[in-house]
C-alpha cells in the first residue's frame, strides 16, 4: 500500500468518538515531537509554518513552504500532508508535482483569498483539475471558508463541500463552523469531514468525534501554544 493510500485509509470506517486526530507540525523538531508521541500521521498549518519562518500567514512564498514540508517529511516516518494555502497561484499539475517533490501524501486547499470566497463552481473546476493530476497519489481536503468570511448559513457551506466531494475531494474542511452545528453539517456532507479543535477549552477531540468529525487538525494553536511557553520560559531567564 502506497503512503498516499495508507492516509487515505486512516479516514475511513472509524467509530463515533474516534476521529482521526493530526497534529500540526510546524518544522522538523515538532514534527518529531508528535511521531514520537505516537501519532499516526500529521497534517501541516500555513500559518504555524509560516510563524516558524518570520512570515505573517500567507505571506509565506511557495518556495520556502515547500521547503519547510520537505524537511519535515523527512523528518519523519509518518505519513505528512501539508496545506498549501490556495495553491501559491500554480496550476494544477505542477502544485500536484510540488506536493509529491516533496514527499506530502495530502494537501489542504482554501476556498478563498484575502478573505474573499471564491466563486464555488470555479474552484470546484480548479480542485478537479488537481484531482485529474494527482490521480490517487494525493489525499485532497477542500477547505471551506464560509464560516471565516462571515457566511452562518450552515446551508452555505454544505451546498460548496457537495460541489468540491464532485469534483474529487476526499475530505471537506468547513473552518471555523461552530461545534454545535456539526451534526447538520454532518448529515449534509458526504464523506470525512474535518474539523479544527481548540487547543485549550472547548470540545475535546473525541467530543467533536462523537458529533460527527472524521478528522480533527489544530490549525496554528498549537505553535501557537509552545511559543507563549517559551516566551515564559525566556521571561524566568532574563
Amino acid at each position: 500500500m502506497s503512503r498516499a493510500a495508507e492516509f487515505r485509509a486512516m479516514h475511513h470506517h472509524r467509530a463515533p468518538g474516534d476521529p482521526l486526530v493530526l497534529p500540526g507540525p510546524w518544522d522538523a523538531a515538532s514534527a518529531r515531537v508528535f511521531a514520537e508521541a505516537g501519532f499516526p500521521a500529521l497534517a501541516t498549518p500555513s500559518a504555524g509554518v509560516a510563524a516558524s519562518l518570520g512570515y505573517e500567514d500567507g505571506q509565506v512564498p511557495a518556495d520556502e513552504m515547500f521547503a519547510a514540508v520537505a524537511r519535515i517529511v523527512r523528518a519523519v516516518d509518518v505519513p505528512v500532508s501539508a496545506d498549501v494555502e490556495g495553491g501559491y497561484g500554480l496550476a494544477p499539475k505542477d502544485l500536484v508535482e510540488r506536493l509529491l517533490e516533496v514527499g506530502a501524501v495530502g494537501c489542504n486547499l482554501e476556498d478563498s483569498e484575502d478573505r474573499v470566497l471564491k466563486d464555488p463552481h470555479a474552484h470546484a473546476d480548479w480542485l478537479a483539475e488537481v484531482r485529474e493530476a494527482a490521480g490517487d497519489r494525493l489525499f485532497v481536503n477542500a477547505r471551506v471558508d464560509t464560516f471565516t468570511c462571515g457566511v452562518d448559513d450552515p446551508g452555505r457551506a454544505i451546498e460548496r463541500a457537495a460541489l468540491y466531494v464532485a469534483a474529487g475531494a476526499d475530505c471537506v474542511y468547513p473552518i471555523g463552523a461552530p461545534p454545535e452545528i456539526l451534526p447538520l453539517l454532518r448529515a449534509g456532507i458526504q464523506g470525512p469531514v474535518n474539523m479544527g479543535a481548540p487547543t485549550e477549552g472547548g470540545p475535546t477531540p473525541a467530543e467533536l468525534g462523537a458529533r460527527g468529525a472524521t478528522r480533527i487538525t489544530f490549525g496554528p494553536g498549537l505553535q501557537r501554544r509552545a511559543a507563549r511557553a517559551l516566551r515564559e520560559i525566556a521571561g524566568l531567564l532574563v
